[in-house]
């Protein structure tokens, strides 16, 4: 169900309720389909009888309307894979986030400055272990190989990373790491003036494995984005371990400049 804390300005809305606030917006109505995330709404006390919107959500309204920026979060792990992330629009900045097997995201407002701090606690950045002689090491394979010890891991009575390497045919290494995988994340910002895109969207990405005692490792190839129909399962797969210090400068790397963030910033005469 949808949800409104006032006091901490926090919201909890689904992508049906998303939708539903953009249509009464721009069109003034909304669709037979939609009708049950329409009347949640409602008991919510985020619209009124007559769907005025609650003032509370102009910004996020206003915001999601009209993006800016848009920071998106693929993070897949045990309990299956969720989306988070970042949008800015024109005055205001909102992150949201799931949780596994809930239908809404929390969205709560977020101080531009703060957007690294954000999307680096969406994927539990932390303090790693990794010895300075391990930091490089590089693993060089496909992804048929890394679909097939995913694949033999998942599956009942795994076996153990010795057996499933020699079975797939796989770098002893991938299978050890993988074998120590929390969670994989892809990162991914569509912002202004991107390289080859002067006027308008570019997008920038990253793709990291936390591997728990085996550290954090980057996904070099295939590099992100990832375009569908880009990969096969004869794809090169690299991977090379970093620190998370390296990973904190990716993800700032991604980001626009702070002047660039709110567009309707006044402009220098």
């Amino acid at each position: 169900m949808p949800a409104m804390d006032s006091t901490r300005r926090r919201l909890r809305l689904s992508d049906a309720h998303i939708s539903v606030l953009g249509l009464l917006v721009e069109e003034g109505e909304v669709p037979q389909e939609l009708a049950r995330a329409h009347s949640e709404l409602r008991a919510a006390g985020i619209l009124d009888d007559d769907d005025k919107i609650a003032s509370e959500l102009f910004p996020l309204v206003s915001t999601l309307l009209e993006p800016h920026v848009i920071a998106r979060v693929e993070l897949t792990g045990p309990q299956g894979t969720s989306t988070s992330g970042v949008v800015v629009g024109n005055d205001f900045v909102f992150a949201h986030e799931a949780w596994p097997g809930e239908p809404e995201s929390e969205y709560v407002p977020v101080h531009p400055a703060m957007l690294v701090f954000e999307l680096s606690r969406m994927v539990d950045l932390h303090q790693d272990d990794t010895d300075a002689e391990d930091i490089g090491e590089e693993i060089v394979s496909t992804m048929g190989v890394l679909d097939a010890i995913v694949e033999r891991m998942e599956s009942d009575g795994a076996d153990e990373p010795a057996a499933i390497t020699e079975a797939v045919n796989a770098p002893a290494r991938l299978t050890e790491i993988l074998a120590q995988l929390n969670c994989m994340w892809r990162m991914t910002v569509a912002r202004p003036g991107g390289e080859g895109h002067p006027d308008g969207l570019g997008l920038a990405g990253l793709a990291v494995w936390d591997c728990g005692i085996e550290g954090y490792w980057v996904r070099e190839a295939p590099a992100e984005p990832i375009h569908e129909g880009q990969v096969e399962v004869s794809s090169e797969l690299k991977v090379r371990r970093v620190t998370a210090k390296e990973i904190w400068q990716r993800i700032t790397d991604l980001l626009p400049d702070q002047d660039q963030l709110l567009v309707d910033a006044p402009t220098p005469a």
